[in-house]
């Protein structure tokens, strides 16, 4: 295996508490010595980072692969092609495939799939229930034993409590996280977008924020009766924050994320009828994501996923009532935040790379990844902070090409990935050979 030398970096890895300029050595896909001033040994290749980022790989623990059996939305070398690119070395899938991932010899086949076509490490998630139905719980133990790292129905709320009681109950043994879809079936309905003035006034069927406190309040309830580990997906209301925060006050185990897409859009954006803007839970109002980003700055909210769920063009190409929902968000979402946050002085760059790689492996308890310890695994990202560019999503390496940060100017890239000592993703080519 090539040994590289990075120098000059700017190495931030918050599980260590690093922010300086440093450099890194990199030996058979471990990280073996960080410091000042390495010198380079004659089998090294040397790559001078100065002007750029050094961090830990980002983690993405909640995206959708769709394979198998939706491939023309995505696949696992396209997928794993654009989390590559937007600075990813570790994504855990959802299990609402086709198959919905639901057996442990769908799991088996997955993991084989995933060994032959993943450019960055994939971690599956497995059902709660058998189809995804809400009705019989899948096979949790055995699922467990072939390697799944969290179970989910998501896309669906598990709206039987004696299910889910038993799901965090199983889950415990195994260690597992359950993660939930958080939104109460009744009260959304067939709702299209966040129920307020704004729905109002285009008269599209709405989705109170109510429907997802009351999903998460029950969540909350069952966690501290079994004393499962359960996660919160997506969260976008004022109303979960407060709880998962009183939660945690409590001593719960309960971890929660929040997306780009619920941190810089509002319910405003759809007044255009662009399906682009179609997700699930909504996008709200900026009450909403005021408290989103005192989650994230208090520590209730422990991570950023994206929730990256790509649809192939002709889905999201109709009326807006029509559409998945849902877009690809691997390959913007470290540019979005940094130039909505960082650029503005409202984040520290090193608070935002935190919530994208240590966050996510503490709330998951990934020790292995999510920081570049020496012995560690070798598995970082370049970042050019300064980097301009604009979105066109034809140029994105997903197969889904609806992004509703289309034409957005951005400050600051991903330029290069390194997944276990390897450039899978460099100058802005994939690699599948160093």
């Amino acid at each position: 295996m090539a040994q590289w030398l990075i120098q000059n970096g700017h190495l931030i890895d918050p599980a260590n508490g690093i922010d300086d300029v440093l450099d890194v050595r990199v030996i058979d896909g471990v990280i073996a010595e960080v410091g000042k001033g390495l010198k380079s040994a004659a089998a090294e290749e040397c790559i001078d980072a100065s002007g750029l980022i050094v961090s830990p790989g980002f983690i993405d623990i909640h995206c959708h692969l769709r394979e198998p059996g939706q491939e023309a939305k995505e696949d696992l070398l396209t997928g794993t092609a654009s989390a590559a690119a937007g600075g990813y070395t570790t994504i855990l899938t959802m299990a609402n495939t086709r198959p919905v991932i639901d057996q442990a010899i769908i799991v088996e086949g997955m993991k084989n799939k995933i060994r032959q076509d993943g450019l960055v490490r994939v971690e599956i998630t497995g059902a709660v229930t058998k189809g995804l139905e809400g009705k019989e719980l899948a096979e949790i133990g055995d699922m467990a034993l072939a390697g799944v790292r969290a179970l989910s129905d998501d896309g669906n709320y598990v709206d039987d409590a004696r299910l889910m009681r038993a799901a965090l109950e199983y889950a415990s043994m195994f260690d597992l996280p359950v993660i939930s879809h958080s939104e109460d079936c009744c009260l959304v309905a067939d709702g299209v977008m966040h129920e307020g003035c704004v729905s109002a006034k285009l008269g599209l069927k709405g989705r109170p924020a109510e429907a997802e406190n009351i999903a998460v309040s029950r969540e909350l309830m069952l966690a501290e009766m079994t004393g499962g580990h359960i996660h919160i997906a997506h969260v976008s209301s004022k109303g979960a924050v407060d709880l998962i925060r009183a939660a945690k006050a409590k001593g719960i185990k309960v971890t929660a994320e929040v997306t780009p897409h619920h941190l810089c859009l509002v319910d405003k954006s759809i007044e255009s009828f662009d399906s682009v803007f179609k997700v699930n839970p909504p996008l709200r109002t900026n009450e909403h994501i005021v408290a989103l980003l005192e989650g994230l700055k208090d520590g209730t909210l422990d991570a950023i996923a994206t929730d990256h769920a790509p649809h192939a063009y002709e889905e999201k190409d109709c009326e807006f009532n029509e559409a998945p929902c849902g877009f690809a968000g691997f390959e913007t979402a470290f540019s979005v935040l940094n130039s909505r946050f960082v650029t503005t002085g409202e984040w520290r760059v090193q608070d935002l790379i935190a919530k994208m790689t240590s966050g996510p492996a503490a709330a998951f308890d990934w020790k292995d990844r999510g920081h570049l310890s020496v012995g560690g695994l070798a598995d970082l990202v370049l970042i050019d902070p300064k980097a301009e560019w604009i979105v066109d999503p034809q140029s994105l390496l997903t197969r889904g090409k609806s992004c509703p940060f289309s034409g957005m100017h951005m400050t600051g890239k991903v330029v290069s990935t390194m997944v276990n000592g390897r450039w899978v993703y460099r100058d802005g080519e994939i690699r599948r050979d160093c």
